[in-house]
């Protein structure tokens, strides 16, 4: 005789794992590698520097 299978639990088990497939999809198709994310920071960080480069003191009576 087969082992009793509970129905409910078996459409949920199938559900996640199709779900987790599209999830895996999705990072490989839309995701951000490490290395293009630090490339990105860096990018960023130095444009902040060399528009804080630019900036003008207003020589002492900032508020």
């Amino acid at each position: 005789m087969d082992e009793i299978v509970n129905l409910r639990r078996a459409r949920k088990e199938r559900v996640r794992a199709a779900s987790e497939k599209q999830a895996a999809d999705n990072r490989l198709a839309f995701g951000v590698s490490k290395k293009d994310k630090r490339a990105e920071a860096a990018r960023r960080a130095l444009e902040e520097r060399r528009l804080d480069g630019h900036c003008r003191d207003s020589g002492g009576n900032a508020k």
